[in-house]
């Protein structure tokens, strides 16, 4: 396979070429093949920009038959008909029957876009402008987005100073005998503190990039309820956690929280489309006509493969199927943990979204380049790189996800075994 124009032309920024050095050409479900005709089971899916699996017929039908129509791409923030339609079954679809009342904005396409998006509008909202952010938090490669994320390597980037981000503990950090919830609400009200209050906190229920840590329903319910007693905007960002991920369609359900705004990409368009939106409790929307803009918030051919996608959510055999795989998933992991302590000091995250804690990055690193020489795309996060993202499509079926996990446990068995 020919890759010499990639190592001539391409920027050196470029990461998964380097980590899977072959040329892909056709995409099923949760299986990729490349050149070759090699076949890889696909455990990173785009890093959970595609949930639904590849080329998911329920979606892409829609979207052919759209294509082929001489409709509307491109919008701006025009009324069309897709935009209809997708505004109308996600209220139906997604909000109604979980008893969630949101308005919709349309910022620009990607999940860094809807995060500017909600700060900007959290900071007008309140007049103030500090943001409390968390330990080991990603929100997004802009400048503002950036601020607000941990990873010092990563707030580096941009090469301007970055001000009125307050840093505060994440669940379980730095160990589960520190109540973070309670020290934040302490610094909130205490005039001494020297922490002024911020316009929002934004966070992850599930810290993809920082290593799957994982925010429980109690810590997340605590800290809607701080929020509203000391009038701080809750920002959830379920980028990559959001969009069915965890087995739910927003990864905040099973904590009982409604957050102030929630942003969703990633998944949002179901087929690898970019589209993104914030949802606004109706009280908190108080942009002017204009003030907030995007060229490209008009995706229709995102509007309408997002809303073949939340028709899903209204189909109870689909919402078992995925409850279903997702216990099948965790079964097989917790027997991965049990198998190999050597290699494997925990299992993090919910529903399909889990990360496995490894002992070094060093096993990570090898386990993933022995999955892939075997037909597995896994990535590894967190700030050490020393956990293994494990995100399968929620579609994958039985035999795709068997298979999968069987070269995953080749792989730890080659590293336990000291090969």
């Amino acid at each position: 396979m020919n890759t010499d124009v990639f190592a001539a032309y391409e920027s050196n920024v470029r990461r998964y070429g380097r980590s899977f050095p072959t040329v892909f050409n056709r995409a099923l479900g949760a299986t990729i093949w490349d050149e070759a005709g090699n076949p890889y089971i696909d455990f990173l899916v785009g890093s959970g920009a595609l949930n639904y699996g590849h080329n998911n017929p329920k979606i892409i039908a829609p979207a052919v038959e759209y294509l082929v129509g001489e409709n509307i791409l491109l919008s701006l923030d025009m009324y069309t008909s897709a935009k209809r339609e997708f505004i109308e079954v996600f209220v139906d679809s997604i909000l109604k029957p979980r008893g969630l009342s949101y308005k919709i904005q349309f910022p620009g396409p990607t999940g860094t876009n809807a995060n500017e998006a909600a700060l900007a509008l959290a900071r007008k909202y309140t007049g103030r402008s500090s943001v409390m952010a968390f330990t080991n938090a990603f929100h997004g490669m802009s400048l503002g987005s950036l601020a607000v994320s941990g990873s010092a390597s990563t707030r580096e980037l941009g090469g301007v100073a970055r001000h009125d981000v307050i840093r505060v503990p994440y669940d379980g950090y730095p160990n589960q005998d520190f109540d973070s919830a309670s020290y934040i609400d302490f610094v909130l009200g205490d005039p001494g503190s020297g922490i002024e209050k911020p316009a929002a906190i934004i966070l992850e229920t599930i810290q993809a990039e920082g290593g799957m840590n994982t925010a429980s329903a109690a810590w997340l319910a605590e800290i809607q309820r701080i929020c509203r007693k000391h009038g701080v905007v809750l920002i959830v960002d379920d980028i990559q956690a959001g969009a069915g991920r965890t087995g739910e369609f927003f990864s905040f359900e099973f904590a009982g929280i409604d957050p102030d705004l929630v942003c969703l990409s990633k998944s949002l368009s179901a087929s690898g489309s970019p589209f993104s939106i914030v949802l606004i409790r109706p009280e908190l929307d108080i942009w002017n006509p204009g003030e907030h803009s995007g060229t490209f918030r008009g995706n229709n051919l995102a509007f309408v493969t997002a809303g073949a996608m939340c028709k899903l959510w209204s189909d109870t055999q689909f919402t078992a199927g995925v409850e279903r795989t997702a216990a099948k998933l965790q079964r097989h992991l917790d027997g991965l943990v049990a198998k190999f302590p050597t290699c494997i000091e925990q299992k993090r995250g919910r529903g399909l979204m889990i990360g496995l804690k490894c002992r070094s990055q060093a096993v990570v690193s090898r386990v993933h380049d022995v999955a892939f020489e075997n037909g597995l795309l896994i990535e590894s996060s967190g700030p050490d790189r020393d956990v293994i993202k494990v995100l399968p499509p929620i579609t994958i079926t039985d035999d795709e996800l068997d298979h999968g996990i069987d070269i995953l446990d080749h792989a730890l068995k080659e590293q336990a075994n000291g090969h």
